[in-house]
């Protein structure tokens, strides 16, 4: 579907922020559409995980707007973030190692009792321990023993134990920091696969990257950062690996230079 038809599921425009008299961000916008995949790219400090934390609420914007399914939003913090439906992913997943795969998934929001009067505040384990693994099983991952520690999991389950907790909190736009960085090949794969259903179901996804050449495939859109400002902006289909590394380069978009000049 033509994108000008569409509306966009978060429009961030004008973005500014500065860290003392440092400006990490200079009017950056983004646009996710509803069941995409959106690779932010850009060498190390290009600003692309200070505009997600923008967002994600971990920062504040000194500038610019945000709109969420068509309305303006203000985001001060990342419980903001949540109740909108936006949840991040970062590199370390958040995850606690000491903890299993269910409590992980409900840290922070646990499933209590429930009585005639309401919610009895007691944790309610063997709902958790049930519907965390109804939802990991959903994509693939069969524990033997569903108490084991994460700690225990390998690297890919544990990126998806991490989205799961996403998921299974509503989330419509999920946030990835680097989500394949510390994974081989295989295990790569397998998370890819995991993005591709959730696509498929309308989840919308941002995933922030160093690597083109790893990312290119799974994402449907790219946008390049470099020094804090959106240098430029492709579809896959319409590009190539080598397009998008001479845009990270030389922080130009070619296609814009062309326009000057002519």
């Amino acid at each position: 579907m033509n994108e000008e038809l569409r509306e966009p599921i978060v429009r961030m425009t004008g973005i500014n922020k500065f860290f003392g008299g440092v400006q990490a961000l200079t009017d950056a916008s983004l646009v996710l559409y509803p069941g995409e995949i959106l690779a932010v790219l850009g060498d190390n400090g290009a600003g692309k995980s200070t505009l997600i934390k923008v967002l994600s609420g971990v920062y504040r914007a000194d500038g610019g707007e945000i709109y969420y399914k068509g309305n303006k939003v203000n985001i001060t913090s990342t419980m903001d973030s949540r109740k909108l439906g936006i949840e991040t992913i970062y590199q370390n997943l958040g995850l606690v190692d000491t903890y299993n795969f269910y409590q992980n998934i409900f840290l922070g929001r646990e499933l209590v009792y429930k009585g005639i009067l309401g919610k009895l505040g007691f944790i309610d384990i063997k709902a958790m321990a049930r519907e965390g693994m109804e939802l990991i099983n959903r994509f693939g991952i069969n524990l033997s023993n569903p108490k084991i520690r994460v700690n225990n999991l390998s690297g890919g389950q544990r990126q998806i134990v991490a989205i799961s907790k996403a998921i299974y909190f509503d989330a419509e736009v999920i946030i990835m920091d680097e989500p394949t960085a510390a994974l081989g090949v295989a295990e790569t794969q397998k998370v890819y696969e995991f993005m591709r259903v959730l696509r498929s179901r309308g989840i919308s996804i941002i995933m922030i990257s160093h690597n083109i050449n790893e990312v290119f495939d799974i994402a449907d859109r790219h946008m390049v950062i470099k020094m804090g400002r959106v240098v430029g902006e492709r579809r896959r289909e319409e590009t190539s690996v080598d397009e998008i590394v001479q845009i990270i380069i030389s922080g130009k978009d070619a296609k814009d230079s062309a326009a000057v000049s002519s």
